[in-house]
C-alpha cells in the first residue's frame, strides 16, 4: 500500500518536485501527504500543492539556501496516509544530486563575418561559475547536430556568450542551449530542458531550385514563340510578299468589260 518509485528533483534550486505511484494494494481513494524536514527546520513541513497527472501524483514546495552554503543538508521525506491501512514510506535524499537547472532564458544569435556569437543569460540563481552549457547547432541541410561543451564562460555585463567560428555565410544555422551543474557544485548530472531553437542565415531551399527548374524552361519556350512571330512580322514590313502578276491581270480584265457592258446599256 505504500507509496512507490518516488523521485524528486531540485528545480533551479528554488523548489522541488517530488512525484510517486500508489502502491499496488492501494484503494482508489488513498489520499497520500507528502511531509518534509531537514537540518535547519524546527518542525516537518507539509507540502500542500499537489497534482496527478496519468496516475503520478506529485507536489511541489519551495526549497532554497543561501548562495554561499557549501554543504547541504539532507532532505527527509515522508509520504502516508491518515488511514493505518497505507503504509508510509521514507527516504532521505541529497538534494545536491537533485539539481536540475532552468532553461537558459533570451537566447540570442548575431553573425559578424564568418563567426556566430551565442548569447543567453545566465541563471541567478547558482554561485557563479558552477553551470556548464552545452550549445548544438546544426545547419538547416544537415541532419547531424554538433554539441559544444562551455565551461569557461565569456561574460559580459548582462550575458553569457560563445562564439562558433568558420561558419558558411551562405548556410542558415540552428542553435539551442541546455545547462548542468558543475561537479566541483553540485554531484548533480541532470540537465535542464533545451532552450528554443533559433536560427540565423539564409536556408538554401531545394523547392527554390525545383521552381527555377521548371520556371526557366518555361520561360524560353515563351519568349522564342514570342521572338518567331515578332520576326515573322518584321519580315513581312521589311520584304513585303510580291503580288500575282495573274491576279493583276485578271482583276485589269474584270474591271475593262465591266466598263464596256455599262457603255453599251447607255
Amino acid at each position: 500500500t505504500a507509496a512507490v518509485d518516488l523521485s524528486c528533483v531540485w528545480h533551479n534550486l528554488e523548489y522541488m518536485v517530488c512525484t510517486w505511484r500508489p502502491g499496488e494494494n492501494a484503494s482508489s481513494d488513498t489520499n497520500y501527504t507528502l511531509f518534509y524536514w531537514f537540518d535547519g527546520l524546527e518542525n516537518h513541513e507539509k507540502c500542500s500543492n499537489y497534482s496527478m497527472h496519468q496516475g503520478i501524483s506529485g507536489c511541489i514546495f519551495d526549497l532554497s539556501f543561501p548562495k554561499v552554503t557549501s554543504t547541504f543538508p539532507a532532505i527527509r521525506i515522508l509520504i502516508k496516509d491518515e488511514s493505518e491501512e497505507i503504509r508510509p514510506v521514507c527516504a532521505s535524499k541529497n538534494p545536491t544530486t537533485l539539481v536540475k537547472p532552468a532553461t537558459p532564458r533570451q537566447v540570442a544569435l548575431s553573425k559578424i563575418n564568418d563567426e556566430i556569437y551565442v548569447k543567453w543569460n545566465e541563471s541567478d540563481t547558482f554561485p557563479e561559475n558552477c553551470l556548464v552549457y552545452e550549445v548544438a547547432y546544426h545547419n538547416g541541410d544537415l541532419d547531424t547536430t554538433q554539441i559544444i561543451k562551455v565551461i569557461f564562460l565569456l561574460l559580459t555585463v548582462e550575458n553569457t556568450y560563445t562564439s562558433i567560428p568558420s561558419v558558411d555565410p551562405n548556410r542558415k544555422y540552428s542553435f539551442k542551449v541546455r545547462a548542468t551543474p558543475k561537479p566541483e557544485c553540485y554531484s548533480s548530472k541532470l540537465y535542464s530542458d533545451w532552450s528554443e531553437e533559433k536560427s540565423i542565415g539564409e536556408k538554401t531551399d531545394s523547392a527554390f531550385y525545383v521552381g527555377l527548374i521548371i520556371t526557366i524552361p518555361l520561360v524560353v519556350a515563351v519568349s522564342m514563340i514570342i521572338l518567331l512571330v515578332y520576326l515573322k512580322r518584321l519580315k513581312i514590313l521589311i520584304l513585303p510578299p510580291i503580288p500575282d502578276p495573274r491576279e493583276i491581270l485578271k482583276r485589269m480584265f474584270g474591271e475593262q468589260n465591266e466598263d464596256s457592258q455599262v457603255s453599251k446599256k447607255l
